[in-house]
């Protein structure tokens, strides 16, 4: 066995591969109007996923065809040859299959919960309908409101495609409680958890409270549970059965049943595992080629120890805003992948236009850590964008203050006026009444906490303009561009780059339905063209490129 390869054509095309000496390789056999050998022509049959691609040789010259037959004998010196066969390769073959079964949707593809409704009741209601499963950013919300998103999704959405964000609120635990409660109210079947340091009763009790014996004598779980984590050692109990001591605690408040809490020692916490690396939000920033191998070795080792009926499936999210990256997801194992980033930019996020222009414009190194609002005293950062907006250095201000200071008065007369006329633009004193106020209606518990304890007060007050921010930026408030706090990982930035020369450049062009499809479509093709080199095709780069086109209506 000799290799072989023809001489680089003026097509791009060329074939490097282990043929024998005296026998040439099989015959072609078809319509030879069918043979492409022009570089328009052969990037069309290459993207034509739903049909085989064989790759011939004929005088010398390769070409690529979606049609005709392989034949028993071998080529002869005027026979078209064939090099290389791939079969069809569908968008739904990416991923875990029993991921789409289980949640009744057409891709392994999730669009992941951004908190505050930017993922609106419009982007999951648009995904729904074209069959992708999506997750409502509940995070922030009042109740009254979560409530009323919930009817309408349910209305737009009687067959259930949908999830909705749990978000872990160690700091207003009454919000948590209040959402899980509205949840079991609405029979939402679906709950994104995220954030979560440790399980709580709130998120043990939704998970329980679903449990039952079919007819069959087998455990029906009726309300799913995603849990999107970054830490091996959360993983591991949204791996596990729920804690014993929950379990008891929700027994005797009449919060579940005797029986659910012995049939939740047969399933585990969470159905699927979403690998949350470097993300936009609340993120440990870990490299996903790192940690997703590591947590699906950790899910094989707990599936050998409990053997569930159903292992939990473990999905890929942070930088997930290519083709590129969503392929390269799948191939280390993810059953599904989850976007963020590159959804609050499209049309259907509740966010406003000034901010989707400004997250168009981003790079992949226009991010960086600044305090979160919800765990601003356990110094947890999220990574935001830092284009076109002071709210990290501000936000980052304030934390160095409450380090450094036991009390608002304890702050420098001149460091004080500074705050008040450069960040807060109003006094302290009355960002303090705005914040009892506030609290007085959604939480009066926190007010409790903060009396005679002055540190626990600064650091509400602080919490005003770290809970703004997010609102400004999803409401455009005019006058406060520059303090807008945007939620937002790199994956932005690859997406930005990946679009440039398309036609979702702009933001006014991006659907969620349309940015889900080319990602997932671009993954496929992606893979044809791997399979393509693995078996000795050289292309030019023009080949390899997936560069989104609008769909034909």
């Amino acid at each position: 066995m000799t290799i072989v390869s023809t001489a680089p054509p003026q097509n791009g095309l060329q074939f490097i591969g282990l043929t024998d000496a005296v026998h040439r390789a099989p015959v072609w056999q078809g319509s030879l109007d069918r043979l492409a050998f022009e570089p328009g022509e052969i990037k069309a049959k290459l993207l034509n996923l739903e049909q085989p691609c064989y790759i011939v040789r004929m005088n010398g010259q390769i070409g690529v065809t979606n049609d005709g037959l392989i034949g028993s004998e071998t080529a002869s010196s005027n026979q078209v040859e064939a090099l290389v066969l791939l079969p069809s390769f569908s968008v739904q073959q990416l991923g875990d299959p029993t991921f789409r079964a289980f949640h009744r949707v057409q891709y392994a593809y999730q669009a992941g919960a951004m908190a505050g409704g930017i993922a609106s009741v419009e982007l999951v209601t648009a995904l729904g309908k074209a069959g992708i499963l999506s997750s409502f950013g509940a995070g922030g919300l009042p109740l009254a409101r979560l409530e009323q998103a919930i009817v309408q999704i349910q209305q737009a959405l009687p067959n259930g495609l949908y999830a909705f964000n749990l978000i872990h609120s160690p700091m207003d635990t009454a919000i948590e409680q209040g959402a899980v409660e509205l949840y079991l109210k609405h029979q939402v079947r679906t709950v994104e958890a995220s954030a979560f340091l440790d399980l709580t009763d709130h998120i043990v009790r939704y998970r329980v409270a679903g449990l039952s014996l079919n007819s069959n004598h087998q455990i029906e779980v009726q309300n799913k549970v995603i849990a999107k984590v970054s830490r091996r050692e959360v993983a591991t109990k949204f791996m596990q059965p729920a804690p014993l001591k929950l379990l008891k605690e929700l027994v005797a408040q009449g919060l579940i049943t005797e029986q659910q809490a012995k049939l939740s020692e047969y399933v585990p916490m969470a159905d699927d595992l979403t690998v949350e690396a470097d993300s936009g939000g609340h993120t440990d920033n870990r490299p996903l080629s790192c940690l997703l191998p590591s947590l699906i070795v950790l899910r094989d080792e707990l599936q050998a120890k409990y053997g569930y009926t159903n292992s939990v499936r473990v999905g890929a999210a942070g930088g997930i805003g290519t083709p590129e990256a969503v392929l390269g997801a799948f191939m280390m194992g993810a059953a599904y992948v989850v976007t963020g980033s590159v959804n609050q930019a499209c049309i259907e996020s509740g966010t406003s236009f000034q901010t989707k222009q400004l997250l168009a414009q981003a790079e992949t190194t226009d991010v960086t850590m600044a305090p979160a609002a919800d765990m601003f005293e356990m110094g947890v950062k999220l990574q935001v964008l830092k284009r076109g907006t002071l709210f990290p250095l501000r936000a980052q201000k304030l934390y160095e203050l409450y380090r450094s200071y036991d009390s608002i008065e304890a702050i420098p007369i001149k460091e004080r006026e500074q705050l008040e006329k450069q960040i807060f633009r109003r006094t302290l004193d009355s960002v303090w009444q705005e914040t009892t106020a506030f609290f007085q209606q959604r939480d009066p518990e926190q007010l409790a906490r903060s009396i005679n304890h002055p540190k626990r007060k600064m650091a509400l007050i602080f919490r005003w303009y770290l809970g703004l921010s997010s609102r400004w930026s999803s409401i455009g408030e005019a006058g406060r561009e520059i303090d807008y706090q945007i939620w937002c990982g790199p994956a932005m930035g690859a997406f930005n780059e990946w679009v440039n020369h398309s036609y979702l450049k702009e933001p006014q062009h991006r659907r969620v339905c349309d940015v889900a499809n080319h990602l997932m479509r671009g993954a496929a093709f992606l893979y044809r063209i791997q399979n393509l080199r693995t078996q000795g095709l050289l292309m030019a780069p023009q080949y390899s490129q997936y560069i989104p086109t609008p769909s034909k209506k």
